[in-house]
């Protein structure tokens, strides 16, 4: 009972609180206002929906322009990915050209100087490039012209040779032995017997006086021993050193090198391959000149020249008692270049080059030629040249074992050497020199067969071998015939190293030198101007061609 009367009075309580009467709200007493506020927030609101408009285009156009930057970084995109695909293709297109431009020249550089398969098959074929009109219209005698000139000038113009080689190696034989009685086997160089290269040896010599050129191979006393390098060994080399090579004076067991001098007793002729006179002092002796350069290991060629220059005067004043004739060095600069002057008057020269043997090769690195075929100096005087003469007399053989009887090779090489020499005589002496037309007819026997170098087609086979000389002299290219010259037979027994080298050049000169190369080139084509009235004059008239001993020649 007491709870619910508690509730009636708690409700009424509350009815009373709560009465607007008692208690009247603030915003009844200012009813004013109301619609001064209602303005504010309508103006408020349209001001924020001008707001929200603004912001709306705002973002609008925020969009529109990313778009649009959307789309210019695709067009961009597109563009980029069509240049790179445009560069690709350039870059292929490049690449494929250079490809095709290797190819040809390769082609090029195995082709030209030989002829195509059915070149090979025909006798009358001209090798490529030579076709059209050579030797710029000049033409050179008929074959009835050439067969009388080579007959009477000519053929009868070896006749001595047998007999000039045989009194000249009798005689370079007994030089030899006794130039070795006079060494000691244990302390100096060990002289080999000698070697007949060059043309009194493959049977086409024609100018007088004939000459015999000996090559004399040497080797060191042990425990040394000769450890040639050839150019072609080495990744960079300068061009002026290709057709080159180093010999390098190593021990036999390969240990540090060291010097015989200060090891055994020497001889008063020994020469110290490694020190020099200021650092070596031999009782009982004086010091010598090192065959090598200060305190390297490689030889040096003048100093070897000047060591054979004195071996052989030695050996000549032991042996000159037994014979009527002097012997004097036909030339001061050339220590190999002897002669044999008799009491009439006449004399007989001989050239003795010292040389070293490759391996086992028929290869000889020579200390100095009389006719370099590379028509220059070695560069430094460590640089020894390559000299390929034993596989040139080799190949003659062999070839000609192959070739008809009375072939007219060596008949084109002997007139082509005739009208040279006679032209050097007239004009002086110029760059080509008879081992470039040596190497042109070797190019061109490898690339004819057999039967096209019957007798009786000398003319076609010497006008043939003088527009292949045209034709190098114009392009200033004429290859070695052994260097890189993978058509050579196998048979003849290159080292691998030669046969896999880069061709030489051997009118390399020319490409640098205008001068030279204009020289040349005009009195190429001023000996063929003059060789048919030249050949005319010497099938009448043979001249007595006599020669004399030069003022300079000094006697042993």
């Amino acid at each position: 009972m007491a709870l619910g009367l508690f509730r009636v009075c708690l409700v009424v309580v509350t009815a009373i609180i709560n009465h607007p009467l008692l208690f009247p709200r603030e915003n009844a007493t200012v009813p004013e206002n109301e619609e001064e506020i209602i303005r504010q927030m309508r103006a408020h609101q349209e001001k924020l929906q001008l707001e929200q408009l603004r912001l709306e285009e705002e973002v609008a156009r925020l969009a529109a322009e990313k778009e649009a930057e959307k789309e210019a970084l695709e067009r961009l995109a597109e563009e980029g990915q069509q240049q790179n695909e445009s560069r690709a293709a350039w870059d292929l297109w490049s690449t494929l050209c250079m490809i095709l431009f290797l190819v040809i020249e390769v082609w090029r550089q195995d082709h030209q100087d030989a002829p195509s398969p059915e070149c090979l098959g025909a006798d009358e074929d001209e090798l490529p490039g030579l076709e059209g009109a050579p030797l710029r219209g000049l033409t050179l005698p008929n074959k009835a012209t050439l067969d009388h000139f080579y007959e009477r000038c000519i053929r009868g113009a070896p006749a001595d040779a047998p007999r000039t080689r045989e009194f000249v190696e009798g005689f370079v034989d007994d030089l030899l032995e006794a130039l070795r009685s006079l060494c000691s086997r244990d302390t100096d160089m060990e002289v080999e017997d000698f070697i007949g290269v060059d043309s009194m040896y493959e049977n086409w010599q024609v100018n007088k006086p004939l000459l015999c050129d000996l090559f004399v191979p040497f080797m060191p006393p042990e425990p040394y021993r000769f450890h040639p390098e050839l150019w072609c060994s080495s990744r960079s080399v300068p061009l002026d050193r290709q057709g080159y090579g180093q010999i390098k004076v190593v021990r036999a067991d390969d240990d540090t090198l060291g010097c015989i001098c200060g090891k055994t007793k020497l001889g008063e002729d020994m020469l110290c391959l490694l020190h020099g006179k200021n650092n070596v002092v031999r009782p009982g002796s004086e010091a010598k000149d090192p065959l090598c350069v200060g305190d390297s290991p490689y030889l040096d060629t003048m100093r070897v020249l000047k060591w054979f220059q004195t071996a052989l005067t030695r050996a000549w004043h032991r042996i000159n008692h037994k014979y009527e004739f002097d012997l004097a060095f036909g030339q001061l600069d050339t220590p190999g270049s002897l002669k044999i002057r008799f009491r009439s008057g006449k004399f007989m020269p001989f050239n003795l080059i010292p040389v070293i043997q490759y391996d086992d090769s028929d290869l000889y690195l020579v200390s100095h030629l009389t006719r370099e075929p590379c028509g220059g100096t070695p560069p430094s005087s460590t640089d020894w040249l390559l000299s390929f003469a034993v596989y040139e007399r080799h190949f003659l053989r062999m070839t000609s074992k192959a070739l008809p009887e009375g072939a007219c090779h060596l008949s084109c090489l002997q007139i082509a050497s005739f009208l040279l020499s006679k032209q050097s005589r007239l004009t002086g002496p110029s760059r080509l020199s008879n081992y470039h037309l040596k190497t042109a007819l070797l190019h061109l026997l490898l690339a004819r067969r057999p039967a096209a170098w019957k007798a009786e087609q000398l003319d076609a086979r010497l006008h043939e071998l003088l527009c292949f000389l045209e034709k190098s002299l114009l392009e200033k290219k004429l290859h070695h015939f052994f260097i890189g010259n993978c058509k050579v037979p196998e048979a003849m027994g290159l080292p691998e190293a030669i046969r896999r080298a880069e061709p030489l050049n051997l009118f390399r000169p020319f490409v640098l030198q205008r001068s030279l190369y204009r020289k040349t080139v005009d009195s190429f084509y001023e000996m063929l101007k003059n060789a048919p009235a030249l050949i005319s004059e010497y099938s009448l008239h043979i001249p007595s061609d006599h020669g004399s001993l030069p003022s300079k020649a000094v006697i042993l």
